[in-house]
């Protein structure tokens, strides 16, 4: 695997926005996610990305959640600094401060929101990226309505772009568009798997450099992560199909995914409330009763002790 500048590698989970009572941020339990990120051996954390309902806050926000994490982080992990915006002016805008706030890496989301051929994905992605020629950058496609930017789009963005460093594509079935990526660019990009963590079994023998899930259940796929790419592979299928069932039933509806990350912060220690910016989701009583018991089964993963993953954990559901 070939080494790129400020190298990511391994999980890279989204820290979710804590909030306080009256939905003001709260910077104490943002520290206290970044502690826990470290403490459960990650090297590297994105914020605030759609997992940390980005699109609920200002401009200032943004910006806001980017200092306190690098300040917090002191260099003990890095900061991957989410840019999006789907005017380009206001993407630069928010990268540069980012940037001059000590992001280590910055994040951008290709522009989704109405249907853009390549042409102008290209001006688009070009200009910012040469915005901030000296910052690693990382590009993240999820495309609903069709598939995400074509192989040939990625290997002419990374030739005349050398910041562009790392690609996160969210969609399935994509290994062969993967593996057709690394061979194109040489495996000069590293590519991470987002959406939850849900295909990185498929993906890691093609060759992804990591995986972008939610911050609660980051330390659980760090292990499985290393078991897979250690070659331990029947270790890494057991400890994914344990945790599997939570994954995949919070992934139904972004909004239902940050009420039932922030209760398994909860179920961990680490928040104090599951609080998200309305419009969200209100859970029916069926729902809260099913996300609590995946959260306890997630609960019985940390302690036990075959994982060696019981250091993080701090309270009992």
């Amino acid at each position: 695997m070939t080494t790129v500048e400020n190298e990511l590698f391994g999980v890279v989970p989204i820290v979710p926005t804590p909030f306080t009572e009256n939905e003001e941020i709260d910077e104490a339990a943002l520290r206290d996610l970044i502690d826990f990120a470290i403490e459960g051996g990650i090297k590297a954390v994105c914020l605030p990305a759609y997992a940390s309902e980005f699109y609920k806050l200002t401009d200032e926000e943004k910006l806001q959640v980017v200092r306190v994490a690098v300040e917090h982080a002191a260099g003990r992990l890095k900061i991957v600094a989410q840019s999006n915006h789907p005017s380009l002016k206001v993407a630069i805008k928010l990268a540069q401060a980012n940037v001059a706030a000590g992001a280590d890496v910055v994040s951008l989301a290709v522009p989704r929101i109405f249907s853009l051929p390549e042409a102008s994905l290209k001006v688009y992605l070009s200009e910012f990226l040469q915005s901030i020629p000296d910052t690693p950058v990382l590009i993240q496609d999820f495309n609903p309505g069709g598939s995400s930017i074509s192989v040939g789009f990625i290997k002419e963005l990374m030739d005349e772009n050398p910041n562009f460093k790392y690609l996160k594509l969210e969609e399935p079935l994509c290994a062969p568009k993967f593996e057709s990526i690394i061979q194109a660019t040489g495996d000069r990009i590293g590519l991470f798997e987002g959406w939850g963590g849900l295909y990185m079994l498929e993906l890691v023998p093609v060759g992804i450099r990591g995986v972008m899930p939610g911050l609660a259940v980051a330390d659980i796929l760090q292990k499985i992560f290393t078991l897979r790419t250690s070659g331990e592979d029947a270790k890494a299928f057991e400890l994914f199909e344990r945790v599997m069932p939570q994954i995949f039933f919070s992934l139904q509806n972004m909004e239902l995914f940050h009420y039932a990350e922030k209760e398994l912060l909860m179920a961990r220690g680490v928040l104090r409330n599951s609080i998200a910016r309305k419009a969200a989701y209100i859970p029916d009583p069926s729902s809260i009763s099913y996300i609590r018991e995946l959260n306890q089964r997630v609960l019985d993963i940390v302690n036990d002790e075959k994982y060696g993953i019981r250091a993080v954990e701090k309270a009992v559901y």
